[in-house]
């Protein structure tokens, strides 16, 4: 299979690909789900290697790059900052520029975004967000390819965060603005969202709410996250007195759509962020939300190496 060389792009944040790319890797992710689920072989990335770079942990991150690459013909080598020279204090400027000779493509999954963002400044290669303190544009993605699967076009649609304001959040403003929907936000005032980061144009999809249950009502999707994400657990006791009523039981969800979604990127603590009634019930889509990474992260390697098929 003849492939053609594509420009060098990166995926460090959702508003790295717009509104139409988006709309191929949706439809991309479901031809390559069906593949999948229909044992069709498909090695576009065949002798292509993926670097995974781990400075934070991982489950779902790892196993759905690993296995995607796996899945698409090439390789993957994980990479432990703490079994690296990254972790004796290599320069990230000096490793990108060595560990993008060696490979086709690198995912990274560390704290702050002006790490990934000098990585990427110093690459060969395409370099993925696997997860920065900032932004987690994978699983955003995932869970909206979940939707699109089971309730069609995201657009116009509102979809509800209840909880912190962290970098799911802020990433799920960046794709109401790109994908035109709109997003209700709903947390302790002890914990608001930072407007200093959110643009003009992202606003004009944000709506705030003080009453959580306000946030809810009439929503099509209402996702939340643990109330404390990592580098954050010295915060942990004084977080769970603050999110106590931010909790998304049944009583919330009585109020949205009726026969709206249920997400949480995982993993979760039922009686904290989220009810066992929720996460367990009928309206919970939180298992096929997580397969959803393996198979949008493959339609995005492919995109980013190969460009669009036809």
């Amino acid at each position: 299979m003849t492939q053609l060389k594509v420009p060098l792009r990166h995926y460090l944040q959702f508003t790295d690909l717009s509104t139409d790319e988006y709309a191929y890797i949706l439809d991309r992710s479901k031809i390559l789900k069906h593949k999948f689920k229909a044992y069709e072989t498909w090695h576009p990335l065949h002798d292509r290697t993926l670097a995974m770079i781990f400075e934070k942990n991982s489950t779902r991150t790892r196993l759905s790059f690993e296995a995607g690459m796996f899945q698409l013909g090439g390789h993957a080598v994980y990479l432990n900052t703490r079994d690296t020279q990254l972790g004796r204090g290599e320069p990230v400027e000096d490793a990108a520029q060595v560990i993008s000779r060696m490979t086709d493509i690198i995912m990274v999954r560390t704290f702050g975004q002006d790490i990934l963002e000098r990585f990427a400044a110093n690459s060969r290669v395409p370099v993925i967000n696997g997860l920065t303190n900032e932004f987690h544009p994978c699983q955003v993605l995932a869970d909206i390819f979940t939707f699109h699967e089971l309730r069609g076009d995201i657009a116009g649609k509102v979809v509800t965060w209840v909880g912190d304001a962290n970098n799911m959040a802020y990433t799920w403003l960046q794709a109401a603005r790109i994908l035109n929907f709109q997003f209700h936000f709903s947390g302790p005032s002890s914990y608001p969202l930072d407007m200093s980061r959110i643009s003009e144009a992202e606003a004009q999809h944000l709506k705030v709410f003080d009453n959580p249950v306000d946030a809810c009502m009439g929503a099509h999707l209402v996702t939340t996250d643990v109330w404390t994400s990592m580098g954050f657990e010295k915060e942990n006791q004084e977080r769970l007195k603050a999110f106590a009523d931010w909790i998304v039981d049944e009583q919330k969800m009585s109020v949205a759509q009726p026969d709206a979604l249920f997400m949480h990127c995982l993993p979760a603590h039922r009686g904290e962020e989220v009810s066992s009634g929720v996460i367990d019930g009928p309206q919970s889509v939180v298992w096929e939300e997580a397969e959803n990474r393996l198979h949008v992260q493959k339609a995005l390697m492919e995109f980013l190496l190969c460009g669009q098929f036809n």
